[in-house]
């Protein structure tokens, strides 16, 4: 029980605190008290389903007891040592990242998070193949630090800019206001002759790396065209460049598969991760290399280091993690259960004028909501609208906590969700596209 009310804890907050990507006078932050399985309270003792696994990172569900467990027990063997020592957890962890991430990524890099592995990679690249451009999308989101912001394409870059050079955006297989063809295989194709024109008038020798979200995130969910994996696989092999996946909100379960990338049959040469990986129960980012980069780092420095690098609370935390992930199928859970959420898509598209598409792949999903036959989004591009504002004021209402972004809204529950709270969830959106329905035109 809070010594503080509900007002006074979000008071405070206000005065004291700094929240992200908003202008902090107009901030109306949610209050929570306590965070269960799928679910939330709030001080006063609202229900809210979380829609959306906070950031895309709750993947095993809030609050699990043998997580809370194996965290008590690190905090009682040992919190905190240098990154230069060898610690139990960091022993354990990396033999078990080892024996699960696929291919030859084998080695891992320790950090704070999302970011931090981004960072690091593009040092990693940089270092190991001796060449400074960067080339990546422009719906996409590698993080908030100034070299990820750079690394973005999505509008909250325009805001941290400029930034260092060597940075080039490409246009993504799934563009905002184009298409690159009719089919599958003719997206991938067209978007794969662009982009080695793009290869070639940048230079191949001055290119070290590729980065991009195996599945777009928060710019859409957008899984890959038919092929485009191993299509861009080869490209890059046959220019030297390094394909880099960030698996940040789209790895450990989220897409059905353990990784994204194991939808497209394909081992990319750096992956990042972060989120799923503790649940966001502690904080960890980490950087998995192939045997190749590995092994140029046994003679040559890594000119990289973090003060909380390979943190024995965040280590322990991801190794029970896993275990849990394994034990309760939950990877299998997100498989099934997409199929589940495929179909309650496809319903209220048929359902709601305003409702124009669902994407989801696994459980990480979105819904697109137009204001008109046309197609033309409910909200303008990098803006809002009435219509928007009052749907997710609903959802909020109705005990569902999403993100509204755009003329579009998340749906990325936990991965231990079962069909029962699923069709929960959907039957408070079935009736939020009511109100949207009512501004559509026609």
């Amino acid at each position: 029980m809070s010594d503080l009310s509900r007002e006074e804890i979000i008071a405070l907050c206000k005065k004291h605190t700094m929240y992200t990507w908003t202008k902090n006078r107009t901030v109306q932050p949610k209050d929570i008290a306590r965070a269960e399985g799928i679910y939330m309270w709030t001080h006063d003792g609202r229900r809210i389903i979380d829609w959306n696994s906070q950031l895309m990172s709750v993947n095993i569900g809030h609050g699990h007891p043998k997580v809370k467990a194996a965290m008590k027990k690190q905090i009682d063997d040992l919190l905190f040592v240098w990154p230069g020592t060898a610690t139990e957890p960091r022993a354990k962890l990396g033999k078990k990242l080892a024996e699960i991430v696929p291919g030859d990524l084998n080695t891992f890099f320790f950090c704070l998070g999302g970011a931090e592995a981004n960072e690091n990679a593009m040092k990693a690249a940089r270092l190991y193949t001796g060449k400074n451009k960067i080339l990546s999308r422009y719906r996409s989101y590698h993080g908030a630090t100034k070299e990820c912001m750079q690394l973005t394409g999505d509008p909250r870059r325009w805001h941290n800019e400029p930034g260092s050079s060597g940075f080039v955006k490409v246009m993504d297989p799934w563009p905002y206001s184009f298409s690159w063809g009719e089919t599958e295989e003719e997206i991938t194709e067209r978007n794969l002759v662009y982009l080695e024109e793009v290869i070639q008038m940048e230079g191949p020798e001055t290119i070290a790396a590729m980065w991009i979200e195996t599945v777009t995130g928060t710019n859409g969910i957008l899984p890959p065209p038919k092929g485009y994996l191993k299509g861009l696989r080869q490209l890059l092999d046959k220019y030297g460049i390094l394909l880099v996946c960030d698996e940040v909100m789209a790895g450990w379960g989220r897409t059905g598969k353990l990784f994204a990338f194991e939808h497209g049959d394909i081992v990319p040469d750096i992956v990042t991760m972060a989120k799923g990986i503790t649940s966001s129960y502690a904080p960890l980012g980490v950087m998995a290399v192939s045997d190749a980069i590995a092994e140029h780092f046994q003679d040559n420095v890594f000119w990289g280091g973090l003060t909380y690098n390979s943190h024995s609370l965040g280590l322990a935390t991801a190794l029970a993690c896993i275990e849990v992930m394994e034990e309760e199928g939950i990877v299998e859970n997100a498989a099934r259960l997409g199929a589940v959420m495929r179909s309650e898509m496809d319903r209220l598209t048929a359902k709601h004028p305003s409702c124009k598409v669902g994407r989801c792949i696994g459980l990480f999903g979105m819904i697109d909501v137009q204001k008109n036959s046309a197609g033309e989004p409910m909200a303008p591009f990098n803006g809002t609208s009435p219509a928007m504002a009052e749907l997710s004021q609903y959802f909020w209402d109705a005990g569902l906590f999403t993100f509204v972004r755009w003329g579009s809204f998340m749906c990325n529950p936990p991965l231990s969700i079962t069909e029962e709270e699923l069709l929960e969830g959907f039957k408070i959106i079935d009736a939020g596209l009511d109100i949207t329905d009512k501004y559509f035109e026609g």
